[in-house]
């Protein structure tokens, strides 16, 4: 990992602004990397991308290798022929600060439905051929991902062990026969991926012409109601009629005093080693051809992880496991050679976390919400940061700064107050300007934080299993005042890109000769 001083942000794709319902792949997001190049970042940070089940949580998807295809973007489909403007006419009115994922999730199928029927009868040989040419590319996964959506679509969308037997049992007949009576129901789901990942194409290349990172997200577990349990029931701890036997989650921490009870799967870390990790090499090669680095949510896992009985109702009752530890990342290292990976170290962190990360030099992350509870020598506080990590303000499981302030402990906000030398009442911008000028190597904060938003926000409370990432940002919510804030605290502490300085500089009509006007 590099460590040239630069800043970003953490914003969803599902936030950005757009007459969907839900943000997308379409013309809001070309925008959004417009305003990341023009205030001087050089980083988007984004959660996991795959197709969202339960709850709607990016972390319990239906895939580890598929996308969202509520990302998909109609606009786009509307540009390439794939529908018409009668096919959106019927668009509903959608709020423009939140998901209401119910009559979103309604029109996405009903839109990405229409543009399947289009294609179908399409003579446009080009598209045709690429669809073809993705499909062999990406067998390893997608034939097994769209029989899995299609059988789950026949089934009500009921979770996969409560199929029929056969199909849940992957039974070779039943397989087959299922495959060949609803052939036209596979090749929707695969028509689907193929448009997401072409569309998340254009916005990496994108991202990449205006050299701006992505840094995407790689979930330590994954979903039971997945294709990839179902289809590899062996690399889990699963019975004979293949429900866990043990499930994942984290002890009593600062998140909550009864823990967190993840409930998915856990791997059998002895199958994987036998494979040559070859799973999660494929897993991790497939991000990676999507974004530029991962953050690896829940590091610790593959030091120690927390096993809980499977039917528990918390996650109090547990114990720690040792998981793979150096031999896995050896395995990566030795197959992608240098690692463009984030440690989410947070939470539980012992020695042993500690040495498993620095042994393949892996920045860490540290929180400032979390650095005003234990005086001067917190971790968490920038004095104490190494260069080498990535500092944010807050994450999406944490409350918005201002949320935050607004409801921590009167202790902690004195000595924010004190240590920030400031009176609070823009704390949001206060926290960002302290984060900015530490020694951190990479700087990040949420959309939300650079907005000045309250607790409403929140993209996540942890352990809470429904309300969570609706949050969407308004279509006016950027303007020239904060584009010029942004553009100065980059240039104010040495984060700005070194072949666009001077352009943005003389675009946002910045001096360096002492006469920026302060906030």
């Amino acid at each position: 990992m590099d460590i040239i001083r630069s800043s970003g942000i953490l914003l969803h794709p599902t936030s950005l602004p757009g007459p969907d319902g839900i943000g997308d792949l379409g013309p809001e997001a070309f925008r959004w990397l417009d305003f990341l190049s023009e205030t001087g970042c050089q980083m988007w940070q984004i959660l996991p991308l795959g197709p969202t089940g339960y709850g709607d949580s990016p972390y319990q998807c239906f895939s580890a290798f598929a996308g969202n295809p509520f990302l998909i973007s109609p606009a786009m489909l509307f540009n390439e022929g794939l529908l018409t403007k009668y096919d959106l006419a019927d668009r509903p009115d959608f709020p423009t600060d939140f998901v209401d994922y119910g009559p979103v999730i309604i029109w996405k199928n009903t839109i990405l439905d229409r543009a399947f029927a289009n294609f179908t009868n399409t003579s446009n040989k080009k598209l045709i051929d690429e669809f073809y040419a993705f499909k062999i590319n990406t067998k390893t996964w997608l034939v097994d991902f769209a029989v899995f959506m299609a059988i789950k679509e026949q089934n009500d969308y009921v979770a996969w062990n409560l199929w029929p037997d056969n199909l849940r049992k992957r039974e070779t007949k039943a397989l087959a026969a299922f495959t060949n009576n609803h052939q036209n129901d596979i090749e929707k789901h695969m028509f689907r991926q193929f448009l997401f990942f072409r569309q998340w194409q254009e916005v990496k290349s994108y991202a990449e012409k205006l050299e701006i990172k992505i840094i995407g997200d790689v979930p330590f577990v994954i979903a039971f109601d997945s294709a990839d349990v179902w289809a590899n029931p062996e690399l889990f701890y699963l019975d004979q009629e293949r429900l866990p036997t043990v499930v994942a989650g984290v002890p009593p921490d600062y998140f909550s005093s009864t823990g967190q009870l993840w409930g998915n799967p856990l791997y059998r870390w002895d199958i994987h080693k036998n494979t040559g990790y070859q799973w999660w090499l494929d897993r991790i090669q497939a991000v990676l051809q999507m974004v530029d680095v991962v953050r690896i949510d829940h590091f610790r896992g593959f030091e120690a992880y927390w096993e809980v009985p499977f039917g528990s109702l918390t996650a109090e009752t547990g114990r720690w496991v040792k998981g793979p530890g150096q031999d896995f990342f050896k395995a990566v290292k030795e197959k992608l050679g240098n690692l463009p990976i984030i440690a989410e170290d947070l939470g539980l962190i012992t020695d042993e976390v500690v040495k498993l990360r620095e042994a393949f030099d892996l920045p860490g992350m540290k929180i400032l919400q979390f650095a005003f509870s234990d005086g001067p020598d917190d971790d968490f506080l920038p004095h104490n940061y190494p260069v080498n990590c990535f500092a944010y303000t807050g994450t999406h499981d944490n409350n918005t700064t201002r949320g935050w302030y607004n409801s921590a402990a009167d202790y902690e906000k004195d000595f924010c107050r004190h240590y920030l030398a400031r009176s609070g009442e823009d704390i949001a911008w206060s926290m960002i300007r302290a984060l900015w000028q530490s020694v951190a190597c990479k700087v990040i904060a949420p959309m939300q934080d650079l907005l000045n938003l309250d607790g409403e926000a929140r993209m996540n409370l942890p352990g809470t299993p429904s309300g969570n990432w609706t949050w969407r940002m308004t279509p006016f919510a950027i303007n020239s005042g904060l584009k010029k804030r942004l553009y100065e605290t980059n240039f104010l502490y040495g984060r700005l890109p070194k072949s666009t300085k001077n352009k943005l500089r003389e675009s946002l009509d910045i001096q360096t000769a002492g006469r920026i006007k302060p906030h």
